[in-house]
């Protein structure tokens, strides 16, 4: 019934996933949202983000943040940790992935997904067809209307989390 929203893997953080064995196995091209999951919302790039895209590049990684944000927002981050962007992605709509892949000269095959939203960030790209990690919330403090979707969010994820005990 939810399959759509659920994400391919559940991690803690974007900072516990294993890129480089990732990368053996075939990914070349991350896509990420940025707040929430690189950083607390409206924070600027970390020492923890920074170094985070210096070893994506060092392994060889394409990176593209793919966020709904306004572009003073996400080029000023993006310009923090060396990477591309695009901004007012319109996420979940396919067309931002798309640009994002297209951009990177990946395919849905090759490219990762990562963000802490299951209507926006992991809908979008299941639909696209790419590999998505669902991380937790940074920080607790967010607008209003992603508090909303947060509670639609729990009852997804209990099904998800049902699913996974299952198999």
């Amino acid at each position: 019934m939810f399959q759509t929203f659920y994400p391919t893997q559940e991690v803690q953080s974007t900072y516990d996933i294993p890129f480089e064995e990732l990368y053996k196995a075939g990914y070349r091209g991350v896509i990420f949202d940025i707040d929430n999951t690189l950083v607390p919302h409206g924070a600027p790039a970390d020492e923890r983000a920074i170094a985070l895209f210096e070893r994506l590049r060092a392994a060889g990684f394409q990176t593209m943040l793919l966020s709904n944000n306004k572009e003073p927002r996400v080029k000023g981050f993006a310009n923090q940790v060396g990477s591309a962007y695009i901004y007012k992605a319109d996420k979940p709509k396919r067309i931002g992935y798309q640009r994002a892949m297209q951009q990177m000269q990946t395919t849905a095959d090759t490219t990762l997904f990562v963000g802490d939203q299951l209507f926006t960030d992991v809908w979008g790209a299941n639909l696209t067809g790419i590999r998505t990690f669902l991380v937790a919330p940074i920080h607790p403090k967010e607008e209003i209307q992603i508090v909303l979707k947060r509670y639609l969010e729990k009852i997804v994820l209990h099904f998800y989390h049902k699913q996974q005990r299952e198999k």
